[in-house]
């Protein structure tokens, strides 16, 4: 009975100690904040892209690339701003920065702040915050047409995306593997913390509810992480145009696994919107 009790009370104490690091860590294991170097664009393959530095409301400097609108419009040109998922730079998205690149429009794509080689200290608030500034960075370029800017969020970054879709005046919106919310993940994966633990929100779902802007939402069926219950319970409360479920893609391989369809569908959507 004596070594029970101990083993309960052992239980309990790491228990405990697992509740407190929840507390006390949940940002950094939502905001992994992967560091990179960023180097030049044209390093990788963007031979007309250039570094920019966006300063945040709070003063943080978020680094990042700027592709112009290729071929040069005449006049000015639509915009996107692309904003990564939670274990991605913009040196890792090089790649599929280059594949996905819309005819015509110019994108920026920053690092959030502690990722790549922004500064600061990554933060839900600090994450609507980078959100702000990136669009208003984009917004103040000369050959932007800033009445037709579109935004893209891969996983976190839909929280990002949905941030500045229901609170600027944006044209469209993409989201690749949305969830819902910060409590509807906890439930799913740390279903052994308390509830009342969680001081996230990233509320996709009630941003969805709110947008205007017409939506299109690309999702795996096979996703493990963000189940595609979620992006479809995010696609309806958007009225999305269209839900693209991808048969057989899990949360890291969307890409892969939907091969040329993913860019069909992604500059189909923004061609067919913003125009060029």
């Amino acid at each position: 009975m004596i070594l029970l009790l101990k083993l309960l009370a052992g239980a309990l104490v790491a228990y405990g100690a697992v509740v407190l690091l929840a507390w006390f860590f949940q940002e950094r294991i939502a905001f992994p904040a992967p560091r990179q170097f960023l180097p030049d664009p044209a390093q990788r393959g963007l031979a007309d892209a250039r570094l920019v530095e966006v300063e945040t409301s709070d003063g943080v400097k978020l680094r990042g690339w700027y592709v112009p609108p290729r071929p040069a419009p005449q006049g000015t040109a639509p915009g996107l701003v692309w904003f990564p998922g939670n274990a991605e730079t913009v040196a890792s998205l090089a790649p599929l920065i280059r594949e996905l690149r819309p005819p015509g429009v110019g994108m920026l794509i920053l690092d959030y702040r502690g990722y790549g080689e922004s500064s600061g200290k990554p933060t839900e608030a600090g994450l609507y915050r980078d959100a702000e500034a990136a669009w208003g960075w984009l917004t103040a370029q000369p050959e932007i047409d800033r009445s037709r800017i579109a935004v893209y969020g891969r996983s976190l970054g839909t929280v990002a995306a949905l941030h500045v879709a229901v609170t600027r005046r944006v044209r469209a919106v993409v989201l690749h593997a949305p969830f819902t919310n910060a409590g509807d993940l906890a439930r799913l994966h740390y279903w052994y913390l308390p509830r009342s633990l969680l001081r996230l929100e990233l509320d996709n779902l009630d941003r969805a509810r709110r947008l205007r802007a017409p939506l299109l939402v690309i999702h795996g069926t096979a996703d493990g992480i963000v189940p595609f219950a979620m992006g479809q319970a995010v696609a309806e409360a958007g009225h999305a145009r269209e839900l693209v479920a991808v048969r057989g893609a899990g949360h890291n391989d969307l890409n892969e696994v939907a091969g040329d369809q993913y860019r069909e569908k992604f500059q189909g959507f923004l061609g067919a919107i913003l125009g060029h």
